[in-house]
């Protein structure tokens, strides 16, 4: 198959080009999808800390205000994880994908029981306890996907296990309000349960594939523009200047050597080639006048010559 210059050019360029784009598109996947993976999980550290701030909050200030209360009602306010699901349930009525949970193996509320998967992930975290920090992914049964954070939950206060040793050291409220089943059996220092934040994925992800097409499109445009504008160049500095010569060796070729017009403006290569391939033409102009002069001089008679 005969090609011409310019089409073997487009070939490799689009060919070099193929190979590079499809080398960008596989890098720019797997950055945008870290990059939504690490904005996911900036998130869930931000709930997570919110849950956590809290706690703090309610263990410092509001736990101690409602010891006196709790000898006449048990107020569930006054326990901090309570307070943190509280408030972490009304954030949730404005963003619902997003869902805090503080789940014990054996919780004195029922709410906070743990789900099969959840089970899981307190189990591993308690036959690890040097690990601080458990990050993973799921699916809901919807199909939404789902990064999850969990970190262990234990007693490091010696005060709580008033309230989750034995039935008979725990006050007389909480024993009203929730029974004496549930809740007690905690030992100090041991991983009862975990804190887990859920927060979804999907959106991260659209954001990071919507980049990615406009990041492909832009590439794609940028080569359609260099391929044009190469083109135009390889046609008017290298194609038209070429064929120019190949339609002065043509009229060589056919005797034609005062009538060839070279291409020899310029001090490229190409113009190297015209101004060499002109000094030949005029050297076989001058070598055909010399044979011409020659061969005139052999046909005259000899007494003609004095």
């Amino acid at each position: 198959m005969n090609l011409s210059l310019a089409i073997k050019f487009n070939l490799v360029f689009v060919a070099i080009f193929a190979i590079g784009l499809t080398a960008a598109g596989v890098v720019a996947d797997r950055v945008l999808q870290q990059q939504a993976l690490d904005e996911t999980r900036h998130d869930a550290n931000v709930l997570m800390s919110a849950a956590e701030a809290m706690q703090n909050y309610t263990a410092k200030h509001i736990t101690p205000l409602l010891s006196t209360q709790i000898q006449y009602s048990f107020v569930p306010e006054s326990v901090p994880a309570f307070s943190a699901i509280e408030m972490l349930n009304t954030l949730q009525s404005v963003f619902p994908n997003f869902s805090y949970r503080s789940t014990m193996l054996n919780p004195t509320n029922p709410r906070d029981r743990p789900t099969d998967w959840e089970t899981e992930v307190i189990a591993h975290l308690h036959d690890q306890p040097a690990l601080k920090e458990i990050t993973g992914q799921r699916q809901t049964p919807g199909g939404d996907h789902l990064l999850f954070l969990a970190r262990p939950s234990s007693i490091n206060d010696s005060t709580c296990m008033q309230c989750h040793s034995t039935p008979s050291a725990a006050p007389r409220t909480m024993l009203d309000k929730y029974g004496p089943a549930n809740g007690f059996g905690w030992k100090l220092h041991d991983v009862i349960g975990a804190e887990f934040v859920s927060v979804p994925m999907s959106e991260s992800i659209a954001r990071g594939r919507a980049l990615w097409r406009s990041f492909m499109e832009a590439l794609s445009v940028v080569f359609a523009v260099v391929l044009i504008v190469l083109n135009v160049m390889v046609h008017f500095l290298v194609t038209r200047r070429l064929q120019a010569l190949s339609r002065a060796a043509d009229e060589v070729s056919l005797g034609k050597l005062g009538e060839v017009e070279l291409p020899t403006r310029g001090s490229d290569e190409i113009a190297s080639l015209a101004v060499s391939f002109d000094r030949m033409r005029t050297s076989l102009v001058t070598a055909f006048s010399i044979l011409d002069e020659a061969g005139a001089a052999e046909t005259v008679p000899p007494g003609a010559r004095s």
